[in-house]
């Protein structure tokens, strides 16, 4: 199956996504058919709401294969770090955000088994905006006032011209 990316407007966007009790052969055929929408896309994340499904699950890759976290949480983090960052969902758009440096992400694979991930950086930052998707926080939400007023100006004037942006500069940047 191959899925489409949800862009900014579009509702599911904006609704959390509920945990996965059982990790089934459904669930792994999903995972595997987000990968090619992610690299499609040119992104290094995808979180299942961003192709419409409502399950607490992302695909990443930042070089090393793909992979999957079921249910993930973040259950420390330390540290600051600016970093301009991109949103598939919000294509053609980026933005300095400012998040922690660093992350304790625990979830499980698509096995089952627990993971539990040291993250700095990139990895650290791909973790908390894929959370974010899960709970239905857009990057733009990470925004003061004037900087959201002026990004949402922008997306619709992209939009009147008719088209969704550069999907190759709408995910995270890679620095």
């Amino acid at each position: 199956m191959s899925y489409r990316i949800r862009v900014l407007g579009d509702p599911v966007l904006r609704q959390e996504a509920v945990s996965i009790e059982d990790i089934d052969g459904r669930i792994v055929r999903m995972a595997e058919d987000m990968v090619p929408a992610m690299y499609e896309a040119e992104g290094i994340g995808l979180a299942a709401p961003q192709v419409g499904i409502q399950k607490r699950l992302f695909v990443y890759d930042i070089g090393e294969g793909p992979q999957t976290l079921v249910n993930p949480q973040i259950i420390d983090s330390d540290g600051e770090w600016a970093f301009e960052e991109g949103c598939l969902s919000i294509p053609g758009l980026s933005f300095e955000i400012v998040r922690p440096k660093q992350v304790h992400l625990v979830g499980r694979d698509l096995e089952g088994k627990e993971i539990s991930v040291e993250a700095d950086e990139l990895l650290a930052r791909l973790f908390q905006h894929e959370l974010d998707h899960l709970d239905g926080v857009l990057l733009l939400d990470h925004l003061d006032r004037d900087q959201r007023k002026a990004a949402l100006s922008q997306w619709r004037e992209m939009q009147s011209l008719g088209g969704r942006g550069d999907l190759a500069s709408g995910g995270l940047s890679v620095p």
